[in-house]
Formats: structure tokens, sequence, C-alpha cells
């Protein structure tokens, strides 16, 4: 099929009837390349098939473009050889026309038998002279370019069922002209197309026309499947018809969620009102999918941790089945210690079980970092914190303390002067552990 653009060009060098022939030609050589040829040529052919899709010097230009695109390569290369043999034998066709077509033929034997094709086609018709022209019979021209006759390679039987692109038109007498006065005198219609609307009839089926013509809807039945022997195993058809579930979450009121989310935004960044905790409390407790909407990242988290523990106990609490819990375990144990983080992971420790290798990392990140400050007023204070913090980690059976006791015992002696330590050391030698 060819492009837009394409059936323009092709248009306009049919619609040069005031040019020479042998330009229009090499017009058409130059502006197409060899492989779209054939394309255009077959298209031309499906015109001039229909005898009042083209006028005469259209038909004249269509013929030579056949001809000459062709006659650079071997005779036998043409495939339009047949069409151009039968139209020059056609009685029913114009002579000059006729004319024409053998002078074509006989053009490819000499040079000086291309001085016809310097003329225009319309000064061809307006000189033609039919006396000094002969037309052999079929059967000669057949004898003569037998051997010039493009062998169709493959022929299927339903290649004669589809129809043409082109079809004529039925209200128009076999030979007849629909836009010539004639064709009023034998029908008493007025032309159906004027000038213009036949030139934008040919350009449109220029652009439309396709090798493969209008064929047939061929109703293919699917074969019989034979039966399935004994011992020959069946090919399994699973069933995929899978039910829709509905959502009907979908659409839903985000309003409260959005209230959850502004809420835990300032718990970020300071201590919340007691109406502020107590609705975030209530709300995640009617709909604990809030969770995962609050706006609540692992980044996030030693934030609300220091302004408002309460509120990270509740939150991690309900996110023990997240997928990302590891991550926030790792960001707790990581963050700096204090009073805030080691309540939020007491709490924790009474409300769910945690990874033990979680607590034992964070009991030795709290030791190291008692050891490591160098106010000691701060560490004094840190020190009792932690032991206190180990003391309700041991009452409440959270840790087994044989697994950190090199730690924890080591940790008593150096800070026994202070009070906390001690008590945390006699609890020891109460377990038996001294």
């Amino acid at each position: 099929m060819l492009s837009q653009e394409e059936s323009g060009r092709v248009f306009a060098l049919l619609k040069s009837d005031h040019r020479p022939v042998e330009e229009i030609v090499s017009d058409f050589t130059s502006k197409f390349p060899r492989h779209h040829h054939f394309a255009i040529c077959y298209s031309l052919l499906l015109l001039l098939e229909d005898k009042k899709a083209l006028n005469s010097t259209e038909r004249l230009v269509a013929f030579a473009i056949l001809h000459q695109a062709y006659s650079s390569q071997k005779s036998s290369a043409n495939p339009f050889i047949s069409l151009i043999i039968n139209t020059s034998c056609d009685d029913e066709a114009e002579k000059y026309e006729r004319a024409f077509i053998l002078q074509l033929l006989s053009s490819g034997t000499s040079n000086i038998n291309k001085e016809f094709l310097k003329q225009s086609a319309a000064d061809y018709i307006k000189g033609f002279d039919a006396s000094s022209h002969s037309f052999p019979q079929h059967e000669q021209l057949q004898q003569q370019y037998c051997d010039k006759v493009h062998p169709e390679p493959y022929n299927s039987s339903h290649i004669n069922v589809s129809v043409k692109n082109v079809l004529p038109d039925p209200d128009v007498p076999h030979g007849c002209d629909a836009n010539s006065p004639e064709f009023e005198l034998q029908t008493g219609a007025k032309p159906k197309l004027g000038s213009g609307d036949r030139d934008e009839v040919v350009a449109g089926l220029l652009a439309n026309l396709s090798l493969k013509g209008l064929g047939p809807q061929w109703i293919r039945p699917l074969p019989p499947r034979f039966p399935v022997l004994d011992r020959e195993l069946e090919w399994l058809i699973p069933d995929n018809n899978h039910e829709l579930v509905w959502d009907h979450g979908m659409c839903a009121d985000t309003s409260r969620g959005a209230a959850v989310r502004d809420l835990i935004a300032k718990a970020l960044k300071g201590p919340l009102l007691p109406a502020q905790y107590e609705q975030v409390v209530v709300e995640l407790a009617n709909d604990p999918k809030l969770v995962y909407h609050c706006g609540l990242t692992p980044r996030k988290l030693p934030e609300l941790v220091e302004n408002n523990p309460l509120i990270a106990v509740d939150v991690l609490t309900k996110l023990i089945n997240s997928p990302e819990i590891s991550e926030y375990y790792t960001v707790l144990v990581n963050m700096d210690m204090s009073l805030h983080s080691m309540e939020v992971v007491n709490r924790l420790t009474t409300a769910v079980e945690l990874p033990k290798e979680f607590v034992r990392m964070y009991i030795t990140n709290c030791i190291s970092s008692c050891q490591n400050i160098k106010d000691k007023y701060m560490q004094n204070r840190l020190v009792r914190l932690v032991c206190v913090f180990l003391q309700s980690l041991i009452r409440n059976r959270i840790i087994d303390v044989k697994d950190l006791f090199i730690e924890v015992q080591a940790f008593c002696i150096e800070f026994s002067r202070i009070r906390e330590a001690a008590t945390l050391f006699r609890l020891l030698k109460t377990l038996g552990l001294e």
C-alpha cells in the first residue's frame, strides 16, 4: 500500500499530460526507489483495468511507467507484460492507445524506436494517424513476446475468488464513459463526477489500494481431536476462570487517615497535647491498618521516640508484623541511648515478644554508652537508668542474664560506687550468678 505522500507524487506524474513522456518516466525512476516500483505499478495496473478510472492521457503515462520501469532489466523480469500485450490487442481500446503500447513493446530493441517518447501524451494523441500503424493479432504478439511473459511463481485456487479493489459502476453501461456527453444521451443522467471529483477519487484509490484485494472470509472449523489412548498422557488445560474480589475499601473516606498523619507529623516535632495523644491512640485502635499510612518511616523513628515515646510504643506494637519491622529495630538499637529510648524498649518487651538478638544488642549498646560518656554527672544518671532497666528485664524474665552475665557483672563492678549498680549486683548474687 502506498503512503499518502507517494500516492500524491504518482498522481502528479499521471496528470503531467503536456510533459514529454520520457521526462515523466525519468522522474518516476529518480523519485521512487526500486523496491517500491512493484507496489506502485500494481496500483496503476488496477486503475488501468477499469477503463473509466483514468482519462486518455493518464492511461498512456501509466502504460509508459509500467513498461519503462522494468526496461533496464531483463525483459522476462517485467511482471506486467501480460497486461500490456492483452491491452495492445483489445479491439475495444482506442487505437492511439494500442499503437502507443505497440511502440513501447518495440522500443526495447533500439533507441530509434524511442523517439515517440519525446512527445507529451496530449501531443501524441493529437497527432495520431491510424493509417500509419498496423495492429498485429494477439497470437502473433504472444508468439513474439512469449518469452517476456513473467511466469506466476505460485497460483492458488483461491486467487480468482478475491474481488479487485477497484469495482466498476453497475449503473454505467459497458464501454461508456460516465463523464462523456454520450453517457447523458444514452442514460438521460448527468455525469456523476466532475474533473476535480474524479481526480480526488483516483488519488484516494492510489492511497488505499493494496495487493490483497477483497477476499472472502473463509470459515475454518477447528479440527477434531483424536481420542486419548490408555497409555498416552492427556494434555491438561487448567481452568483460568478467576473470580473477581471486590475491594470494599476502594473510594472509602480517608479523612480519618489524614488526621492521624497530621498528628504524627506534629509528634515528630514536639510533644502532643493529651487530647491529641488520645486521638491518635483511639484512631489506631479503631483501624490498625492506619499505621501503614500514618507517614512514619524508620528514618523518622528517633524523632518520635524522643518527643512522644508512648506513641512510638503504640505504633511499633502495631507494626510488629510489618516486613519493615527489622529496619525499625535496627534504627532503635543504633540511636543515641536516652531515658525515652529505654522506656520504649522496656514497654515493648512487656507488650510484644522482641527478638533476643535485638534485646542483647540494645543492652550492649547501653553499657557501651555508659562507659564512653565523659560528663560524670550524666554518666551517673545514665548508669542509674541502665541498672533500673536491667533489673526490670531480669525480674520480668525478658532476658536470660546468663547470656549477658560477663558484660553485666563487669558493668556492676565498674560502677559499684553507684547505689543502683550495687543493687543490680546483689540481684545477680541472689540469682546465684555471682
